[in-house]
């Protein structure tokens, strides 16, 4: 069986892109927990990044338009990969050290290959599986002295639920763009449709939950508001989309795997992170699941191995 092809230009763009993107959006994320109800900051983020997603697709000219059958798979997608997941990881984060939140996410990439498995009967992939029992490891290893450092009683063990629910819910999202995508559907107007029901989902748990609407003035808030919108959610998401139309949803979900790294670079100059052994042997294991992941089945191919 040939193996599956090692990753282009346009997609080693789209991967480096989202990577470092969704590797700044840990330290904006710290700036939204505060005055502003967590369903409100997400439901604030999101609503904006629907209209910027939908001025962009209008001046593209790519059709807004669809068929209802369509609108119920844009509105899954919307609920679980633009809103449920990141409210469950803000709850979360309450009770669970942000390490521990960050090895739970980079389970996204087996989860992938497991729902693909069972939704779409794409056979299981080894070698991804490989590579991202590796890198989740070098994650682990990465963050180990945050997690082991925290005692864990009832409640975290209860954040990290939320944490494992909000990574399962992300990967269902996943799988509901993989069927808009069969039906070649632009990927800026998808994502806008989906952040908009994403949008309308996060106003109606803040009706139901009677959480205040209000918003932060502050400069740390809106700045980082403004960049989860703009950079970790329209830009990173059409990444994130396209590279799962290129090359399929386990592979794109290794990303988060590698993203960690790079919070942890910006960790170590804004927050005074230090990098000890276990750190320095994390970012190796990363780096070899990266290219089992990416790299040694490009190069089967193209031997004929």
């Amino acid at each position: 069986m040939p193996g599956t092809p090692s990753l282009d230009r346009a997609d080693a763009a789209l991967y480096a892109t989202l990577v470092l993107v969704w590797g700044t959006s840990w330290i904006a994320i710290r700036h939204q927990l505060g005055e502003v109800s967590p369903v409100v900051s997400l439901l604030w983020r999101f609503a904006l990044s629907a209209a910027i997603c939908f001025a962009i697709a209008a001046w593209r000219g790519e059709t807004l338009v669809h068929p209802a059958r369509r609108h119920l798979w844009f509105a899954l997608a919307g609920v679980t990969m633009f809103s449920t997941n990141f409210l469950l990881f803000y709850l979360a984060g309450r009770h669970v050290p942000t390490g521990l939140l960050a090895v739970v996410f980079a389970l996204a990439s087996p989860i992938n290959l497991g729902l693909a498995a069972l939704f779409f009967k794409k056979p299981v992939e080894g070698r991804v599986l490989l590579g991202a029992a590796i890198g989740v490891t070098g994650v682990a290893l990465l963050y180990a002295p945050e997690i082991l450092g925290t005692g864990f009683d009832l409640a975290a063990l209860g954040g990290l639920g939320l944490a494992v629910l909000g990574t399962f819910s992300f990967c269902l999202g996943n799988m509901a763009s993989s069927v808009i995508q069969r039906d070649d559907v632009p990927d800026i107007a998808a994502t806008a449709w989906g952040m908009g029901y994403g949008a309308l989902w996060l106003l109606t748990l803040s009706l139901t939950s009677g959480a205040a609407f209000a918003f932060d003035w502050r400069a740390p808030y809106v700045l980082s508001l403004v960049w989860l919108a703009l950079g970790s959610s329209v830009a990173a998401f059409i990444a994130y989309l396209a590279l799962i139309k290129r090359i399929g949803p386990a592979r794109a979900g290794f990303a988060t795997v590698l993203f960690p790294v790079v919070a942890l670079g910006i960790s170590s100059v804004f927050e005074d992170y230090h990098w000890g052994p276990l750190a320095m042997l994390g970012v190796a294991l990363v780096a070899v699941g990266n290219v089992v992941v990416l790299g040694l089945a490009g190069r089967k191919a193209a031997t004929g191995a």
